[in-house]
């Protein structure tokens, strides 16, 4: 019997490029629905792919504070979140919504 040898995935190793990021973050803005946690958890993700130590210094915010708000098991303040998709280069959108007055 052959065994079949597995590793972790992990997303961030595939997000190489801005353009990866972006879409992996508007594809997880359409999935999350109402948890933050899964948003948050998506920015850590594209954080860690970017390179944390960076993002630390772009937002100002300590790196051990990251990882632990951008963890899914963090309930980050939403300016932090605001910092992090600022610095990441991405935007929040609320896409082909409309609001329609009865």
């Amino acid at each position: 019997m052959t065994k079949t040898k597995t590793s972790p995935y992990d997303t961030a190793e595939y997000l190489k490029t801005e353009e990866d990021m972006a879409l992996y973050f508007e594809a997880c803005l359409e999935e999350a629905g109402d948890d933050p946690a899964f948003i948050a958890k998506a920015l850590g993700t594209i954080a860690r792919a970017h390179g944390m130590t960076q993002l630390a210094k772009d937002t100002g915010l300590a790196r051990e504070g990251q990882y632990k708000a951008l963890s899914g098991q963090g309930n980050p303040e939403f300016s932090t979140i605001l910092k992090v998709v600022k610095a990441l280069g991405l935007k929040l959108h609320g896409g082909a919504s409309s609001i329609t007055h009865v």
